[in-house]
Formats: C-alpha cells, sequence, structure tokens
C-alpha cells in the first residue's frame, strides 16, 4: 500500500527528496517498445525541458533526473525560504507562467481592487506562494503533462 506524499515529506526535517515515477501498463515514456517495435525516443528531450521549466517556476531546485523508458527519477532540494522571500508579484508571475490567472488577480495587479478584494487576493497568493514550495505540486503537474502527452503522441 502506498503512503500519501504529506506522510512522507517533512521539509523540516530534510529538504532533499529522490522521486521516482512509473508509467502502468507497458506503457512508454521513452526509448523503444520491444513488443511493437514503436519508438517513443521522441519524448526524452520533452520530458526533460517539462522538468527543466517546472524548476524555473517552482522554489524547486532539481538535482539531477534520469528519464528511463518506462519511469523517471528526479532528485529535489525543496527550497521553502526562497518561496518566503518572493514578493506578492513574484508569486503571481511565477504561478501565471503555467496557469491562467484569475480576473481578480489580474485587477489586483493593475491596483484597482477594493480593501476587500485585496484580502481575497492576498488569501489567493498566500496559497499559490505554498504551492511553489509543494513537492506534490511539482510531481502532480509534472505528471499530468507527461499523462497527456502519453495519451497524444
Amino acid at each position: 500500500m502506498t503512503i500519501p506524499r504529506t506522510q512522507l515529506v517533512s521539509p523540516d526535517i530534510t529538504a532533499y527528496y529522490h522521486c521516482v515515477s512509473r508509467c502502468v501498463r507497458r506503457a512508454f515514456l521513452c526509448g523503444e517498445d520491444q513488443l511493437t517495435g514503436k519508438s517513443y525516443e521522441h519524448r526524452r528531450d520533452w520530458v526533460e525541458q517539462r522538468i527543466l521549466a517546472l524548476a524555473q517556476v517552482f522554489c524547486i531546485d532539481i538535482c539531477a533526473y534520469a528519464v528511463m523508458s518506462n519511469h523517471y527519477h528526479i532528485v529535489v532540494h525543496i527550497n521553502r525560504k526562497k518561496a518566503e522571500l518572493l514578493s506578492n508579484r513574484e508569486v503571481i508571475i511565477r504561478w501565471g507562467k503555467e496557469h491562467q490567472l484569475p480576473s481578480l488577480i489580474l485587477k489586483y495587479l493593475k491596483n484597482q481592487t477594493t480593501n476587500s478584494e485585496t484580502q481575497t487576493c492576498r488569501k489567493i497568493i498566500h496559497t499559490w506562494r505554498e504551492r511553489l514550495y509543494s513537492l506534490s505540486w511539482l510531481m502532480k503537474e509534472l505528471n499530468f503533462s507527461i499523462a497527456n502527452t502519453n495519451r497524444t503522441n
């Protein structure tokens, strides 16, 4: 039985983690399927680029990674301090690189919010800041991208 990542990851104890994510049902991440002869090697560079792109958004440093035929390994350093030092604007910019920003946040960026709207925006930004150093969110974003690629390519 698997254990939820929230019970395994404690940045207060250590900020370094080695994660492995595998494909299921004989699916290939990259390489060549020996049974069918179909090559999925074109995906390797895409997965590597996706890992590096997410590292530019999240406050999680990529120490090492390896992309294998049906799984990948990634060694990370959770940089909570970096996330906590970001300004609200920097958090919004980082989050907006991967997600569509709500109209209220766009209004906040233009300094056009009321006091209550500003408080709501600050709560949203606080949530995003926490996600920017969340290993679960990094892995979710990476695996979601890979799953979508596997269906279409």
